[in-house]
């Protein structure tokens, strides 16, 4: 009787073995195909990369689209997947996306525009970060002491077009001219960045500068009224406040016969004559390079240096440009109309 005991429980003992050896196979297996997400040799990777963007506008359109390309491409169509939201030009609902991005569990975001940018930065010290369409990093994170990166999960490309070459223009189209008036949000620090610096430029060129501030679209008819009455010729930066109300602008500048340079082509489109104006769509391709790097070949966004783009192209507004009168010199190209491109 012992014995046939003795024997039950040593079949029980190995039984309790292959048991725990099948379970321990079948975790094992099911652990090695865990989800598209498993990063293994980094071929199963599927990315979710967060995208906020501060407003629907040609230029903030084409950096984004840049960017989705250029992953597209490098890491395959299948291996990338977008969360695209748009905050509709209120600041403090690029808050709201970010922490939506945030809860997601993005691997990387893209904030597109400097309230974008300010709120991802505020929103996360963990996920990495890349701007685009940003002119002055250091104004829009508040860094003193600026060496070219950031320091922190924060990099990315700028939309900055040379601010001496675009006073420049000035000089070259309107000689005559005595007063200019420097129109952007105060709201906005990289406005009031650009606007210093042609003031400056525009000086050394012998020109009187004012300046004239809105705190939002409320204010952009009054503040454009007092400036034409008070000017030959205005200055508009990229101001992302500004870009969503060059209707506005364009109504009062025309009426006055007050001509405008503005800071980049798809507000010139809408209420200038001419610009200096940079290619979105590639500083928005090289953040997409950027991103590459980072999730794939592991590079610390905190030691990247912000990337400019390559070359900024004089351009003019034939439509604006015929109506007040105003004979362009060669080596401008004209803007095409919105619906031919």
């Amino acid at each position: 009787m012992k014995r046939t005991k003795r024997i039950l429980a040593a079949l029980l003992c190995l039984a309790a073995v292959f048991a725990m050896t099948a379970c321990g196979t079948s975790s094992s297996s099911s652990s090695g195909n865990s989800g598209t997400n498993d990063p293994g040799d980094g071929k199963d990777k599927v990315y979710k990369i967060g995208i906020c963007q501060l407003a629907p506008h040609p230029a903030l359109d084409a950096a984004t689209k840049g960017f989705r390309e250029c992953l597209e491409e490098k890491l395959g169509k299948d291996k990338v997947k977008f969360n695209e939201q748009n905050a509709a030009g209120d600041a403090p609902t690029c808050t709201t996306i970010i922490d939506s991005l945030i809860a997601d569990n993005s691997d990387l975001i893209l904030a597109n525009a400097t309230a974008a940018l300010q709120a991802a930065q505020s929103g996360t010290k963990d996920i990495p970060i890349l701007g685009t369409s940003i002119t002055d990093y250091a104004s829009a994170l508040d860094i003193k002491d600026w060496k070219g990166t950031t320091g922190i999960n924060v990099s990315g490309t700028s939309d900055l077009a040379p601010l001496a070459e675009q006073a420049a223009i000035i000089k070259e189209l309107f000689p005559d001219a005595k007063k200019v008036g420097l129109i952007y949000c105060s709201a906005e620090p990289n406005s009031k960045y650009q606007v210093d610096i042609v003031n400056d430029e525009l000086k050394k060129l012998g020109y009187e500068c004012k300046y004239f501030s809105f705190t939002d679209s409320n204010d952009i008819q009054s503040v454009t009224e007092s400036a034409v009455n008070d000017c030959d010729v205005i200055y508009i930066p990229t101001d992302n406040t500004a870009a969503n109300s060059t209707g506005v602008i364009d109504n009062v500048c025309r009426q006055a016969g007050v001509p405008v340079v503005a800071g980049e082509e798809g507000m010139c489109r809408g209420c200038g004559v001419a610009t200096l104006s940079i290619d979105y769509y590639d500083i928005g391709y090289k953040a997409g390079e950027m991103a590459y790097d980072i999730l794939v070949n592991g590079a610390d966004v905190s030691k990247m240096e912000i990337q400019y783009a390559a070359e900024a192209v004089k351009k003019y507004n034939k439509e604006i440009c015929e109506d007040l009168k105003i004979t362009v010199p060669e080596g401008y190209e004209a803007i095409a109309p919105a619906e031919e491109e």
